[in-house]
């Protein structure tokens, strides 16, 4: 008993002079980031300075562009297309909410209800990637066409009386107006919502929803006070993951809108490939993403969370 209780012997102290071992190894996750750090500099980092020069050139595509330093030509930009900032930041975020609506409570079954049911379920949330970004909103015509059963169901229940007098309808159509272009863009990034609350909800330990019962707590107060908040982080990336992309889209104001739909990244990719002032669409560029990132450093800040999925 005795020898079990003494303490270990103290180890030597190193020889002087001598260098420490060396750890094997210590490279290995340098050499294993370098592909991803090459990828993001060649694709991203490139591409993000090529652009940023291109906004201060000035010249034609005759004459051809040289950089000057005209940062004139963001203040023009911005001043020019206003209209189009603000209509994209409004109808990105009105695709965000109802994404959110619709999004918390299938995430919801699927995490807490759905049992055997949920692979299936799953599957079909993701069922709209299986096709192109391009044919999933060329359908939304077909379903939002003059004189079809969506149209016609809206009309019957007076729900185009309302959206008419907000200014999101006109003339008892669907197509071509600001409801079009915001369904189109909740149809499309709806997953982007589901996957993430999906994934904060079924983290949540089911030992703390039994907690609340046996505190006679209600169903809503549960919600409220357990589930709600402990599924913040889904949140957070889900609005994140919906916002920013809907944010610069251009196909659903393009192919479900009009002229008077028109985002800002209708506008960049007409000044990019129809108008070739690619000086402006830069700037424009930029502008949208100083602008995007603002609203997300506000948004995670303001959300008191920073525990993304």
């Amino acid at each position: 008993m005795a020898t079990l209780t003494e303490a270990p012997p103290p180890l030597a102290p190193p020889a002087p002079g001598a260098k420490p071992p060396r750890r094997r190894g210590r490279w290995t996750p340098y050499l294993l980031l370098l592909p991803g750090l090459l990828w993001l500099v060649v694709f991203f980092a490139l591409p993000v300075i090529y652009q940023a020069s291109t906004s201060v050139q000035t010249g034609s595509l005759e004459e051809g562009y040289k950089v000057t330093w005209h940062f004139a030509t963001y203040w023009d930009a911005l001043s020019e297309y206003w209209p189009q900032f603000l209509r994209s930041v409004v109808y990105a975020a009105s695709a965000t909410v109802l994404c959110l609506l619709l999004g918390y409570p299938l995430a919801y079954l699927i995490a807490f209800r759905a049992g055997r049911w949920r692979n299936l379920i799953m599957i079909l949330v993701i069922a709209p990637f299986f096709t192109s970004f391009l044919i999933r909103t060329l359908a939304w015509k077909t379903i939002l066409a003059d004189g079809g059963p969506v149209v016609g169901a809206l009309d019957a229940l007076h729900v185009l009386d309302v959206t008419a007098f907000l200014g999101w309808t006109a003339d008892d159509r669907v197509l071509a107006t600001p409801l079009a272009v915001v369904c189109g863009l909740t149809y499309n990034f709806l997953p982007f919502m589901i996957l993430p609350l999906y994934t904060s909800l079924e983290r949540i330990d089911p030992r703390l929803h039994e907690a609340a019962n046996d505190l006679y707590a209600k169903p809503s107060t549960t919600f409220r006070r357990v589930t709600f908040p402990l599924s913040m982080p889904g949140v957070v990336s889900g609005t994140l993951l919906t916002f920013i992309p809907a944010s610069g889209d251009y196909i659903n104001a393009d192919l479900l809108g009009s002229t008077d739909t028109r985002m800002v990244g209708n506008v960049i990719q007409s000044q990019f490939l129809r108008i070739l002032d690619y000086p402006t669409a830069a700037a424009l560029s930029f502008i949208l993403m100083a602008a995007i990132l603002a609203v997300v450093t506000v948004y995670i800040r303001k959300s008191g969370t920073e525990d993304l999925v």
